[in-house]
């Protein structure tokens, strides 16, 4: 009974309407109760609380965001209103500790953490970012992949998956996401687990021949959140129902080694080589088992903020391995955020190094591009990000590379602005892949 309720209570939807508005309703009711005080005097005080409140929120977000960039990207209106409620909230039921009646207090007592925890579910409806409280702990939902006894095969079969395919095969009607773990034989980088994606056709006995989408995690983050944050799984679901099965293998491998790290997609001595996990170690375990094209045509990189700066890197300096990018919220290159530091701990002190491993030099140097697709996905509110995607996007037209770009309309640096990427970048990257038509 209390596994029950606990495992109720850690997958309970914390991103959807009826537990919300629950919140809200409340939260309004106690703030309600907290403000009318028994006399004129007592209220105006109260009140006086709750605005002192919400400006010290507004003034904290304005020092984290605007003065000292905390956070690394801008914070939209909506989670600066939220912030503000929340320190107002908070303001009034500590005033309504002091010359109250025993059961007042008690009320305020119980007030701030709902008060807070109304706040943070706003915010976290804003970013888009955990379905429920396994997410927001970082539980892992997902048990270890069975592979149905695939064996890994490389097949030079351009994008023509369907020469591969087994006539008459029963196809499940949803693919299948698991933990595995790609050793680092080569890199020795401290990876953790990968996630994997099977597509229903890849569930069958005799499997055909299919793409692969490396998935990206932003920093810090971990592998999984592709899955639950940014739902790839039933993204591809939707696409194979629509295309008989068929859809890529989605590996989501951690190009991090840890949610502080950011080894930005690099081979560093600080961080450990991210680069040749990623481009060799993952890519020797996809051959040996999983069966795949050769075509690079066949390969992409989709990625969220460090992520998708990644998955730029990749497919401008590395044509001949990935035909495609889908890109949400990149950097213009890898970067720690400050020049100096980035030269010093990721490039060993070598700023011929660093500009060379800049995606808009790696254009300018390998252009043209024979066949190559990349996606810039940004939030409408991401102003940084916004201008840093319009560069990515011009150059790489000019290169010869397809490119678009994607404005998410009212979201910004977030999983909004992922799933929206997702939604309507993918079917450009499948096209890329030789999976539409």
């Amino acid at each position: 009974m209390r596994g029950t309720a606990l495992n109720w209570l850690m997958t309970l939807r914390i991103d959807k309407p009826p537990f919300l508005i629950t919140l809200d309703i409340v939260a309004a009711v106690l703030a309600l109760y907290l403000l009318l005080r028994p006399t004129a005097r007592r209220t105006a005080a109260g009140l006086i609380a709750a605005v002192v409140g919400g400006l010290v929120g507004w003034l904290v977000v304005w020092l984290a965001d605007d003065v000292f960039n905390v956070f690394g990207v801008g914070l939209t209106p909506v989670t600066t209103l939220w912030a503000v409620l929340g320190f107002a909230g908070v303001s009034l039921a500590i005033a309504n500790l002091f010359r109250s009646r025993w059961w007042r207090k008690l009320i305020a007592i119980v007030s701030i953490p709902v008060f807070l925890v109304t706040a943070a579910a706003g915010i976290n409806v804003d970013f888009g970012a955990y379905r429920d409280l396994n997410d927001a702990l970082g539980v892992v939902p997902y048990k270890a992949l069975d592979l149905h006894a695939q064996r890994g095969e490389v097949l030079d079969i351009g994008t023509d998956y369907a020469s591969t395919a087994t006539p008459g095969q029963t196809i499940p009607a949803k693919g299948e996401v698991g933990t595995v773990r790609i050793p680092a034989s080569e890199s020795h980088f401290p990876a953790r687990s990968a996630v994997v994606y099977l597509p229903p056709i890849a569930l069958t006995d005799k499997p055909p021949a299919l793409p692969v989408l490396y998935a990206l995690s932003g920093q810090p983050g971990a592998p999984a959140d592709m899955f639950t944050a940014g739902r790839i799984a039933p993204a591809m679901d939707a696409f194979a129902a629509a295309h008989g099965g068929y859809a890529p293998i989605v590996v989501a491998a951690d190009q991090l080694g840890g949610p502080g790290r950011n080894p930005m997609c690099v081979d560093s001595r600080a961080y450990g080589n991210s680069a040749t996990y990623l481009l060799t170690d993952v890519r020797a375990w996809v051959s040996s088992h999983l069966r795949v094209s050769s075509d690079p045509a066949a390969w992409g990189v989709f990625g969220y903020s460090q992520g998708a700066t990644c998955a730029v890197q990749f497919a401008t300096g590395h044509p001949e391995l990935f035909g495609s990018a889908l890109a949400s919220s990149s950097e213009l290159g890898p970067t720690l955020g400050d020049r100096t530091q980035t030269i010093d701990t990721g490039f060993g002190g070598s700023a011929k190094a660093y500009e060379a491993a800049q995606p808009l030099a790696m254009m300018a140097a390998k252009a043209p591009y024979k066949d190559s697709t990349i996606v810039f996905g940004v939030g409408q509110e991401d102003t940084k990000y916004t201008a840093f995607a319009r560069t990515l996007d011009a150059a790489a037209t000019k290169a010869g590379i397809h490119s678009e770009l994607l404005i998410s309309p009212g979201s910004a640096h977030d999983w909004n602005t992922v799933r929206h990427t997702l939604q309507f970048g993918f079917p450009a990257i499948a096209r890329q892949m030789g999976l539409e038509g």
